[in-house]
């Protein structure tokens, strides 16, 4: 009678890292506390890095309590195949000790996994999968760690921040610093959220949802599609402070960099109707790089948001990108 044995049994374990007294900022400033991360599959598998925007943190995959925020996409038998794949997941930095307002560029979060991979004893990535603000990062790490990055697959982001994108977060910015000045915090979240509700979403889908959109009894009074932002503003007034949004909405605006500086193999996906990060920066971020491996221009109706909608995109790209990537964990039959 033989016996399956599978050496890399999947893990899922956090991780908080220090970050060291002398750790500066572009800025300038200081940044204290804790890079906190979860590890999640075989001890031994190809590491991979997924992190999404600014709302996203360490629980990318789903718990028995909580859903991750791309918890679709990750497990066993997943296109991010947790079976197969050691995967990391972070916690953004935006706090100098407290709930202060900190002026953090993408490279200095890029730096903060560096001190990361050096607690865990990750020399180097096999690949780095990033979504919106996380694709931003992802591209910083592998301009300034070149030797430490293999591959590498952006989604919904590109090498600069859209003019376009940065008139609607700072005015996002500006209602949660009026909310702060006003002792409204939770009042401004909720009304910011509704703001960048309809910079994530597409006219289009507007249109196919609040087709009737009838007028309220009396001016003031909220329209359907309105009732729609309140309850996702509403939604949100506890997942965030205001400080913290404002810090890592800046820090999208603050990023840039040199496609030409990555040598990583690069993937690149945009969709059709994302105003936040419009194609035809994808299509320059594409273009400028290296050693792009593959250009995904697909059609959505949900914006910026599709790399988290269209579930049959996002998986087909994540299974070429990662599909070849070699694995230690083998099975030995024992007699």
């Amino acid at each position: 009678m033989s016996n399956l044995i599978t050496p890399c049994t999947p893990q899922s374990r956090d991780v908080d890292v220090a970050i060291p007294p002398d750790f500066i900022l572009t800025s300038g400033q200081r940044l204290s506390g804790t890079v906190r991360v979860r590890l999640v599959g075989p001890a031994q598998g190809p590491l991979v890095v997924v992190a999404g925007g600014i709302s996203a943190d360490r629980q990318a995959a789903d718990t028995p309590d909580t859903p991750g925020w791309w918890g679709w996409a990750i497990g066993d038998g997943a296109p991010l195949d947790t079976s197969r794949l050691r995967l990391l997941a972070f916690d953004w930095s935006s706090a100098n000790g407290g709930d202060q307002i900190v002026t953090i560029r993408t490279h200095d979060q890029a730096r903060l996994l560096a001190l990361v991979l050096d607690e865990i004893g990750a020399p180097r990535i096999d690949a780095f999968v990033g979504a919106s603000y996380g694709g931003c990062v992802g591209l910083a790490f592998a301009e300034l760690f070149p030797k430490r990055i293999e591959r590498l697959v952006v989604i919904s982001a590109a090498h600069r921040a859209h003019p376009a994108a940065t008139a609607w977060r700072g005015v996002q910015r500006r209602l949660l610093q009026l909310g702060l000045d006003a002792d409204r915090e939770a009042d401004a979240i909720a009304l910011a959220r509704e703001l960048a509700m309809t910079t994530y979403r597409s006219a289009e889908e507007f249109e196919t949802r609040f087709s009737d959109n009838a007028p309220p009894r009396l001016a003031g009074d909220a329209y359907p599609v309105c009732d729609y932002l309140m309850a996702r503003g509403q939604a949100y007034q506890a997942r965030t402070t205001a400080r913290r949004w404002i810090s890592l909405s800046d820090s999208l605006d603050r990023h840039s960099v040199s496609p030409e500086a990555i040598t990583a193999r690069t993937t690149v996906v945009g969709f059709s109707s994302d105003r936040l990060v419009p194609l035809s920066d994808s299509r320059a971020l594409a273009a400028r790089l290296p050693r792009l491996a593959q250009f995904v221009e697909a059609p959505s109706l949900y914006g910026h948001d599709a790399f988290l909608k269209e579930r049959a995109i996002i998986a087909g790209v994540l299974t070429t990108a990662l599909s070849d990537l070699s694995s230690p964990c083998s099975q030995e039959i024992a007699a």
